[in-house]
């Protein structure tokens, strides 16, 4: 509870805390943050970190002068495109042992064929995509690599996505975190960026429930 009470103060009051880990690190800042990126996007036990909100609060300060923009987009780049590849190479090493038999309960190798079948058709985009998405960015890289997408497709789209993301919500925190009006709501602003952030999960979960409802109803 108190792990929970604690990520939700961070998002609340993020510009604060922000503030003070800057001021208490000072360039160990992007150390901290590249930890952060790299661990939200290469392990699979850590989607819960910030990513979207952070990486636009990292840009407001920025334009603040209290970090510089060129480290923090080169940095925080090479911790995605990172965290994605290690997140690839577990997802790579644990395929084979998960499917490492022909059938395992609720798991067999026709499953980790048609993974491997979907990436190399729709991987690109896939990965891509993922990228503005939470929970799902963190894993979709470690998909890819049980599905045994090909490595320099991946690494393609990986290098793509990865600094796509970066460079959009951190000189999106750049050139408009510090208007006088983003200033006054920045709180709303960055639970504005998170609900944006998780609708396209909510779409798709929602449309997949009316289209399990409507074949339930078909086959009555």
């Amino acid at each position: 509870m108190d792990l929970i009470f604690y990520f939700v103060d961070f998002f609340v009051h993020l510009d604060r805390h922000l503030a003070a880990i800057i001021q208490s690190f000072g360039g160990w800042t992007y150390f901290i943050f590249f930890l952060i990126i790299f661990c939200e996007t290469g392990l699979v036990v850590t989607p819960f970190l910030p990513g979207d909100s952070l990486l636009f609060g990292l840009g407001t300060f920025a334009a603040l002068g209290a970090l510089q923009v060129e480290w923090l987009l080169t940095l925080l780049s090479i911790a995605a495109v990172a965290g994605n590849t290690v997140n690839y190479v577990i997802g790579k090493f644990v395929g084979p042992k998960v499917f490492h038999e022909e059938n395992v309960r609720f798991l067999n190798k026709q499953y980790l064929d048609r993974t491997h079948d979907f990436y190399e058709k729709h991987g690109g985009k896939t990965i891509v995509i993922a990228r503005f998405i939470p929970i799902i960015r963190t894993f979709a890289p470690f998909v890819a690599g049980i599905g045994k997408m090909t490595y320099s497709r991946f690494t393609c789209y990986n290098v793509l996505g990865s600094v796509a993301w970066i460079t959009i919500f951190i000189m999106g925190g750049y050139y408009f975190g510090n208007l006088p009006t983003v200033k006054r709501n920045f709180t709303l602003v960055i639970f504005a960026i998170i609900i944006i952030s998780v609708l396209p999960v909510v779409v798709e979960y929602l449309r997949q429930r009316g289209r399990t409802g409507a074949e339930k109803h078909a086959e009555k």
